[in-house]
């Protein structure tokens, strides 16, 4: 995720810039000690997220966000307790109070992503196709091309005959956004394609590319689903 640092602090903007190079999940594109330029950097260069000071001089970062026309995960920082309210209004990702640690940093971070990958991961008003973000850039995937998806973790893998893309989501997240006449959850860490399935075999539906075994709490909805003779 892209993302610019903007306060007017220089030890805050350390503070700040040693964590982010401590997550894989974000590059730095720009740090600015004050709002005007952050301005001027984001009219021309994408930006995800923006870790945001409040009182700075000239324009603060309430200013800066009521400038904007498109706003990203705006994560506000400050030493002060009493801006909250602002965070709310703004419909903002988070609010951290200095001093910053590592730890609460990454749950703003987190929030950031998942917030991201709600507005990335959607089917665009197409029923054939879904968009994810993967490796940088946005893809569009054709529904009819996916076999199965395998949870990981924080990440799902969405497996097709000859591809495979780790994107950040939960598998219930992802569920939701899938038709359910063609997708069905058939164990807590897989969703199948019914289209795609060659046989069923005990207690495992067998696709080309591997054995999706059935959870016992699942088996029910997924044999409801089978256009049996």
């Amino acid at each position: 995720m892209n993302c610019i640092i903007v306060d007017d602090e220089e030890v805050s903007r350390m503070i700040v810039r040693d964590f982010v190079e401590r997550t894989p999940s974000l590059k730095l594109i720009a740090e600015c000690d004050n709002a005007v330029e952050a301005f001027k950097i984001m009219k021309e260069e994408a930006i995800d997220i923006i870790f945001l000071d409040i009182e700075m001089p000239e324009m603060t970062g309430i200013e800066l966000v009521q400038s904007l026309d498109s706003l990203p995960q705006v994560i506000l920082i400050t030493g002060r307790k009493d801006f909250g309210a602002e965070a709310y209004e703004y419909s903002l990702t988070d609010y951290l109070i200095k001093p910053i640690n590592y730890p609460r940093f990454m749950k703003a971070v987190e929030k950031a992503q998942n917030n991201l990958q709600k507005d990335i991961l959607d089917t665009q008003g197409n029923d054939d196709n879904i968009y994810v973000k993967a490796d940088n850039r946005i893809v569009r995937i054709k529904l009819s091309d996916i076999y199965f998806i395998e949870a990981l973790s924080d990440y799902v893998i969405i497996n097709m005959e000859s591809k495979k893309y780790i994107i950040h989501s939960t598998m219930k997240g992802l569920e939701q956004k899938l038709p359910s006449d063609m997708f069905t959850r058939v164990h807590r860490s897989y969703i199948v394609n019914l289209t795609k399935i060659d046989s069923i075999e005990d207690m495992s539906i067998v696709m080309p590319q591997k054995a999706i075994p059935i959870g016992n709490s699942y088996k029910s909805a997924f044999l409801s689903k089978l256009n049996f003779l």
